[in-house]
């Protein structure tokens, strides 16, 4: 409350009620700070917790939801505040303020004086300049119905009838235009939104679609895509370097009455961190169970480098000579900090900054080409890695041989050959991450979809999840992919050129015209 001294009431009670204004005023700007500094040390708490010991850590999605609640009590207590004055509020750094894209369309409002003369002297007013501000608005999805009008047209010569041939609809008579039909792949396998919640945001909005309706869509569209997810893992495995991996996926199995648990193969490749020319990619294929002979199978026609962890079913890849399988450091390092965060060992803390300065390594050289990346490698990273070989043998003579230090000393002398690739080729990276991180979505949409509804409900998890994967990493929208290539299959698009579909060939429908 802002008080002018020099016009001080001169009654008794109407200054007390202003000092108990000003006390009252006091009070809830004291009340208001002390719950921002409460607000704050909960969040540094957190950021602490995040990388503290592994069993008082937070999953990664609930730690999110965490910090988007205290964030909103923030702004909800910070909102009660009075703004400070504007000569004493710091300017706002520039990398704060949000850019808001310049495709988006914009409505302009005008906010013009009342009057063109000037309320002070009567005098005329001239426009000198203007401000202006911009809020990002949201207008809700909205559904319509597109009515197909053919008109028919009758010869009183010959009798016969002409009529404009019908379009193809990418489900034979179904209700879902291909943007309907996009729509709920993405809220599903993107957004991870199961579909008897779309069942209700459409019934919200009106319309009755039951999970059945719903589910059917799914199952045409996905006979769109799988051609081009067959495309796909050609230009995947034509690579000669690329990640595999493996993720659990509940199926049920109507037949027990319970569910089973298949699994999701995941191969990637990305040439980005090497400065290579082919677009990065990941393929999703689905079997029932994790036996060695599905890899097998997948990498049948295979020849080049496979970065793999530690699943033994891989080391089958090697029978024929074809298949050269590089290890990943991160796997190795992360048995060593699970034993240095149980018990504090010297020799595990040891470990971890050897590996450490590997990474240090690895950071300076990204994006340069393989020639630079090995040569850098065989200079500063083959020392390291050798004294850490004759390192960790010492170590395990001296240390106890049942143990977890020993198990993951020994899991990283077991497998040193393969951990050693990347210094004799700069293709290949440090560790298996690109293909961890085309997982995780799956792990996200796990948790959402609980499970699929059947082995042919997993293997179209894994063709939308292709193509959606492999659109993100080139940097495509996936809504407006997704639809523009159904609408163009079902129009009758030449499988001769597929490839023109694949996400890094993709262009809009409205540049090719």
């Amino acid at each position: 409350m802002n008080v002018d001294l020099a016009a001080l009431p001169d009654d008794v009670e109407t200054l007390q009620k202003l000092v108990r204004s000003l006390v009252a005023e006091r009070i809830s700007l004291s009340k208001a700070k002390a719950e921002i500094e409460r607000l704050n040390l909960i969040i540094k708490r957190l950021q602490r917790n995040q990388y503290g010991r592994r069993a008082e850590r937070l999953d990664d999605e609930q730690l999110q939801l965490g910090f988007e609640d205290l964030n909103a009590d923030l702004a909800h207590v910070e909102t009660s505040l009075p703004p400070p004055p504007a000569e004493s509020r710091p300017p706002r750094p520039q990398s704060e303020r949000p850019s808001l894209p310049v495709h988006l369309p914009r409505e302009d409002v005008r906010l013009d004086v009342e009057h063109q003369t000037c309320p002070c002297c009567g005098g005329i007013l001239h426009l000198i300049g203007e401000t202006t501000s911009e809020m990002l608005d949201h207008v809700p999805a909205r559904l319509r119905v597109i009515r197909i009008c053919r008109p028919r047209y009758g010869c009183r010569a010959c009798g016969t009838i002409h009529q404009a041939p019908a379009p193809e609809r990418p489900i034979a008579k179904g209700l879902a235009s291909p943007a309907l039909l996009s729509h709920v792949l993405v809220s599903k396998y993107c957004d991870h939104l199961p579909l008897y919640r779309q069942s209700q945001i459409f019934a919200r909005q009106g319309v009755t679609l039951d999970r059945s309706t719903l589910a059917n869509w799914i199952g045409g569209a996905c006979w769109w895509l799988e051609p081009l997810q067959s495309k796909l893992a050609e230009h995947i495995f034509a690579s000669q370097k690329l990640f595999a991996d493996d993720t659990p996926i509940p199926v049920l199995d109507p037949g027990r009455g319970r569910t089973k648990t298949g699994r999701l193969w995941v191969y990637a490749r990305d040439d980005r961190p090497w400065n290579g020319p082919d677009p990065p990619a990941a393929v999703y294929l689905y079997s029932p169970d994790r036996k060695a002979e599905r890899p097998a199978a997948h990498l049948a026609n295979f020849s080049g480098i496979v970065q793999v962890d530690g699943y033994p079913g891989f080391d089958r890849l090697r029978d024929g000579g074809t298949i050269q399988l590089a290890a990943c450091w991160a796997h190795a390092r992360r048995k060593f900090y699970e034993v240095q965060q149980a018990t504090a060992s010297p020799v595990a803390t040891e470990a971890l900054r050897r590996v450490a300065e590997l990474y240090v390594i690895e950071a300076a050289i990204r994006g340069q080409t393989a020639e630079a990346r090995q040569s850098m490698r065989r200079s500063k990273s083959l020392p390291l890695v050798t004294a850490m070989k004759a390192w960790l043998e010492m170590q395990l003579a001296q240390i106890p041989p049942r143990g977890g230090l020993a198990d993951a000393t020994r899991y990283a002398l077991s497998r040193w050959d393969a951990l050693c690739c990347f210094l004799n080729d700069g293709r290949i990276e440090l560790d298996t991450n690109t293909v961890e991180r085309a997982i995780r979505p799956v792990t996200l949409g796990r948790k959402n979809h609980l499970f699929a509804g059947s082995d042919g409900g997993a293997q179209r998890w894994a063709t939308v999840c292709s193509l959606i994967t492999t659109a993100k990493l080139n940097d495509v929208e996936p809504f407006t992919y997704l639809k523009d290539i159904l609408e163009r299959m079902s129009a009758g698009h030449p499988m001769s050129r597929l490839d023109q579909l694949l996400p890094w060939n993709w262009r809009p429908a409205t540049i090719l015209n």
